[in-house]
């Protein structure tokens, strides 16, 4: 059978893990962190390019979020054993030694196209992977210069350039393919996407749909919850699946907490803002409209057609019903709450 594109990089991978199979706990550190910090140093040149590539997020949040995530995985990293043996029961005679996967197949999402991917090679490099990443279509420029530098800190130490590679001209199929034919697949995307990645046949960690809900009552500090709930869901124009993304206020602090959402510049849509909102978000009734993801408010209500005073950081909608039937409920990834 003819060698693939897919099975190229396997096969090179495989042969890159082997080099480094054997090795001890403090060369296996010094790797991780040079791939770390070579990332790190790149950090406005990757954040300068998801933004023009992609069209979505902010570029200073986006910098933010590739230092911090990069530098937040190299701590929790920092001193765990990975390589031997690292636990030992001795009530029950057990002794865990540790082993490599082999080579693990990697799909990141086109909103986090930056920090996502040293997020995933760090922990593979900390265990002695090989790791292949599958970026989205449109954030491919920016997972090939994400790599090159994690590359370049490979080189750097005398590792395998191999450990780390990227599939240059992603797609479906070529994602479904290596998700098929490695060892393990650690997929972040949309809910479909996962659920490809559970059926491949492949062992697989997931990360889809966030949609996290906010609950605010009379204990809480109205204030300073409204300012955490400004910063949470416009970092980055809420690209991060831990974006607030519906608020559940108790009744009796509801007129105050608004007022306080409002004093962060919140605006609250009414009964017809709402229902022009919603036909833009969910232009079929069914799927988020991909145009207004991670865009800024002012663009989101132009489409809409909906007037707002300057200096907006994000709209609300009342709630009507609480599931599915009310798609306001579900993930957005979008300046609406």
């Amino acid at each position: 059978m003819e060698e693939t594109g897919i099975d190229r990089l396997i096969r090179q991978g495989r042969a890159a893990q082997a080099e480094i199979e054997y090795w001890g706990q403090e060369k296996v550190d010094l790797m991780v962190a040079a791939v770390g910090w070579e990332t790190y140093k790149r950090a406005a040149d990757i954040a300068q390019l998801a933004v023009e590539e992609t069209g979505m997020g902010v570029y200073e949040h986006k910098l933010v979020k590739h230092q911090k995530k990069t530098l937040g995985t190299l701590r929790d990293l920092e001193g765990v054993k990975t390589v031997g043996e690292i636990e030992e029961d001795r009530l029950k005679g057990l002794i865990k030694i540790a082993k490599p996967v082999g080579v693990i197949g990697a799909v990141t999402p086109v909103t986090n196209c930056e920090a996502t991917l040293p997020a995933k090679a760090l922990p593979a490099l900390k265990c002695r992977n090989a790791i292949i990443f599958s970026p989205h279509p449109k954030a491919k420029r920016t997972a090939i210069l994400v790599c090159e530098t994690m590359r370049e800190g490979l080189r750097k130490v005398g590792a395998p350039q191999d450990l780390i590679q990227v599939i240059a001209e992603p797609s479906i199929g070529l994602s479904k393919e290596l998700m098929s034919k490695v060892d393990l697949v650690i997929a972040t995307g949309g809910g479909s996407m996962v659920k490809a990645a559970y059926s491949s046949g492949t062992p697989a960690y997931g990360v889809g749909a966030g949609n996290a809900v906010v609950i605010v009552d009379e204990s809480a500090k109205l204030a300073e919850a409204a300012e955490k709930i400004y910063l949470g869901k416009t970092f980055d124009n809420a690209t991060s699946c831990s974006s607030e993304n519906s608020l559940v206020i108790q009744s009796g602090i509801y007129e105050e907490m608004l007022a306080q959402l409002k004093a962060q510049g919140a605006y609250l849509c009414d009964e017809g803002e709402r229902e022009q909102l919603k036909e833009v978000m969910w232009p079929d009734g069914e799927h988020l409209n991909g145009a207004i993801v991670a865009q800024s408010v002012e663009k989101i209500a132009g489409m809409a057609g909906i007037e707002i005073p300057a200096g907006t950081s994000m709209l609300l909608v009342g709630g009507k019903h609480i599931g599915l039937d009310d798609p306001f409920c579900k993930e957005k990834l979008s300046l609406g709450v």
